[in-house]
């Protein structure tokens, strides 16, 4: 693999004495900002020259380094918009939480697009439902690829919003593996953010953000000034430009799609991400695995995800199928579609236990992390499905000790 200038850089860091944080002084390359190792937020050496090559491989006018992750890029993003006069944001209502809580941060109205779930998996939006929706709002952001394989309209979103003349956004946290491919954000998106350490080899936390133009650029770099720590990891940013310079693995790519088929995944749209719905079963199939030590992504507690990278081994693939064949059948889809409907907007609410709330309005979404998407939305009525999904997680959001916030009833 190749070595990037930041690593370089680390490799060869001078031996002193440590008067300057951290404070466990200098145990391996976690050091701070020295008059050898540049600094983030005024970059003049090797990060300006890694963030300038990365954001040429990436197709960018300025690609900018993150440490705290795809969340930070996300709020810069937002804050952008927000510079450049935009009020309201059309979005996916199953966006990661860093969009709808960046959007509540700074004060943008969410304009939701109405889109559907099937058999348990929200899709994105349609082109139809694109459209509609930005008629009601300043900018458009899209999640692409999502948690569970599928892309958006991209071309359609590009040339829609160059004739309304508005930005489009994208949360590509899930699809860095994807640059150098007509998939990649980069190709369609006005700003983007890359989770670098989801499907590349990048330590937790890494990350990237971009602006394709030199009229995004300005804004988007005091967005993540705001938003990105003072305190900056050299590993964490050293791998992240080593990431965007691992080659890509064709191997891998080739045997992910074989592998799909023969343990009845679910087609999906992105090699990385091996779906397969287990139903009531998941949490069994998921425990099994575990025993074994085989850790899948997330069990939503109807799917179970096995996320792959360039990193991924053939003989981990073999060994996966092997177990696989002993857990029972995967579930096929029937089909069953939906589209939220929103029963209840407001007013006081309670918490209740899980098992009293079927048929009472969510008065917070609540869901399953990871995927951080909500089963239940706010404004929603809960199912008996959404409950015994719920009571199953492992890491669930939107609780409290077990309950759940429902509007109070109208006499």
């Amino acid at each position: 693999m190749t070595r990037g200038k930041i690593a370089k850089m680390l490799s060869g860091q001078k031996k002193h004495i440590s008067f300057h944080t951290p404070g466990h002084k200098r145990r391996g390359a976690d050091i701070t900002e020295l008059s050898y190792s540049d600094n983030l937020f005024s970059p003049h050496g090797v990060i300006k020259e890694a963030e300038e090559e990365i954001a040429e491989r990436l197709g960018a006018y300025r690609t900018f380094f993150l440490t705290d992750g795809s969340t930070a890029g996300v709020h810069a993003m937002l804050f952008a918009l927000k510079e450049r006069g935009v009020k309201r944001v059309a979005l996916s209502p199953y966006s990661h939480p860093s969009v709808k809580g960046g959007c509540k941060l700074l004060g943008l109205e969410c304009v939701f697009i109405p889109v559907s779930v099937k058999d348990g998996i929200p899709l994105q939006p349609t082109k139809e439902e694109i459209e509609n929706t930005l008629q009601n709002a300043d900018a458009l952001l899209l999640t692409s690829p999502d948690y569970y394989g599928f892309f958006p309209p991209l071309s359609f979103a590009r040339g829609l919003t160059e004739r309304e003349k508005k930005p489009l956004v994208i949360d590509g946290a899930h699809g860095s593996h994807l640059y150098g491919t007509e998939y990649y954000a980069g190709c369609y998106a006005d700003l983007w953010v890359d989770g670098a350490h989801k499907s590349l080899p990048a330590l937790t936390q890494g990350a990237a953000v971009s602006a394709k133009s030199e009229e995004w650029a300005g804004a988007l770099e005091e967005g993540v000034r705001l938003f990105h720590t003072s305190s900056p990891s050299y590993p964490i940013l050293a791998s992240v430009e080593e990431a965007f310079l691992y080659p890509r693995n064709l191997e891998i790519e080739r045997a992910a799609e074989e592998f799909k088929k023969s343990v009845g995944a679910a087609p999906n749209e992105d090699w990385t991400k091996v779906l397969i719905r287990y139903g009531r079963n998941a949490g069994a199939v998921e425990g099994y695995l575990e025993a074994r030590g085989v850790y899948p992504e997330f069990n939503d507690g109807n799917y179970i995800l096995f996320y792959l990278s360039p990193c991924t081994k053939s003989g981990e693939l073999k060994k996966l199928r092997k177990l696989l064949k002993k857990c029972p059948a995967p579930e096929e889809g029937n089909g069953e579609s939906r589209i939220s409907e929103t029963a209840q907007s407001g007013g006081a609410f309670e918490y209740v236990p899980l098992s009293e709330s079927v048929g009472r309005v969510c008065a917070e979404e609540a869901g399953i992390f990871p995927p951080s998407l909500p089963v239940v939305r706010k404004g929603e009525r809960i199912t008996k499905e959404a409950v015994s999904r719920l009571e199953s997680a492992v890491h669930a959001f939107g609780l409290k000790e077990g309950k759940i916030a429902v509007y109070t009833e109208r006499k």
